[in-house]
């Protein structure tokens, strides 16, 4: 740990975040089952094996184009544990509000809550509220917990990424990013951006059953696209060629990045998921996940290779390489 206060890039899933998770969090709390680092952690118990995992929500705004904080705290969970290839089967949810909310604001998330975990078809049964003084929180903040059942031994984990696999991305990068800051700056566009906000444990099932072999599952939230392939690599061990041209992007996203200055694969999405497959089944993915509302614009994006291990190559619209790196800095604070 090289700084001596916590920054704001400390929580945006780039280097810092690392750091931070490399340098503190395992040096204390490090165990076999934690330090997989995925985005649930799977416990076995008897015949059963189980994804648990847990995360909280501090966006600003509340409320943003397609979505408010409280479904983002159930997608969110539900993502987490449909990246392990498990299905939710109870969830927690704990407030933290500000002296001062008002109650119909809280009731509007409660409500928004409530209806996408009926959309899931998952229950919240268990929780905590607490309240602070005016002036210690910014309104609310949420903490979800969430369990899930895997129906199988085996589970996809970037570690079983190989060279030859083919990668592939749900839909359009950038969304949810873009959706809340030009909302929390006032910055209008011929179109609303709307983030992606949903649960994709759906699609995820549409997946597997078209291929139960999928080696990797990954929902790229902070830290966009990029963080994610990084990651992905850096427990692999291959390396990861992708083609911008292939990239799908809304243009009024494409537009809003140009600018701010914001490269899109970088910018946190809320209703992705990126898949790695083996080459033999792509298709079969493909195509289960275009006939999912929530895969209609999925696409081949690239592809695994064996040298230089632990990179993520970006093939430019300009028919250029260059290296895809993790975000060093915070570009988009309280976006989740």
């Amino acid at each position: 740990m090289k700084d001596d206060i916590i920054l704001l890039a400390h929580g945006a899933g780039g280097k810092k975040s690392a750091d931070l998770i490399g340098g503190l969090f395992l040096k204390h709390f490090g165990n076999p089952t934690l330090n997989v680092l995925g985005d649930s952690a799977i416990i076995r118990n008897g015949a059963h094996t189980l994804a648990f995992t847990t995360d909280s929500f501090v966006v600003d705004p509340l409320f943003f184009p397609g979505g408010d904080i409280g479904k983002l705290a159930i997608c969110g969970t539900v993502n987490d544990l449909a990246a392990a290839g498990a299905q939710p089967i109870a969830l927690s949810a704990a407030f933290i509000l500000e002296e001062g909310l008002e109650f119909e604001v809280l009731e509007r998330i409660v409500d928004s809550m409530s209806r996408t975990a009926s959309e899931v078809g998952v229950s919240i049964v268990t929780g905590d509220t607490k309240v602070v003084p005016r002036g210690s929180a910014d309104r609310m903040f949420i903490n979800t917990s969430g369990i899930g059942l895997l129906p199988a031994q085996e589970y996809p984990s970037p570690e079983r990424a190989c060279v030859g696999d083919i990668v592939i991305l749900s839909g359009t990068i950038g969304d949810h990013g873009m959706a809340v800051m030009t909302c929390r700056e006032g910055i209008r566009f011929a179109s609303e951006i709307r983030s992606d906000c949903a649960p994709l444990n759906g699609l995820v099932a549409r997946m597997l059953e078209a291929s139960p072999s999928i080696h990797c599952l990954r929902d790229p939230t902070r830290g966009g696209l990029a963080a994610t392939l990084n990651e992905i690599v850096g427990r692999s061990r291959v390396c990861i060629k992708i083609e911008e041209m292939k990239i799908p992007i809304n243009e009024d996203v494409r537009v809003a990045c140009e600018l701010l200055g914001i490269d899109p694969l970088h910018v946190a999405n809320e209703g992705k998921m990126l898949v790695i497959v083996p080459a033999q089944d792509a298709e079969a993915v493909l195509s289960a996940m275009r006939e999912h509302p929530l895969g209609r614009r999925a696409a081949i994006i690239g592809k695994a290779q064996s040298e230089p291990t632990g990179r993520v190559h970006l093939k430019t619209s300009m028919g250029s390489l260059r290296i895809l790196d993790i975000p060093a800095g915070d570009l988009l604070p309280r976006i989740c």
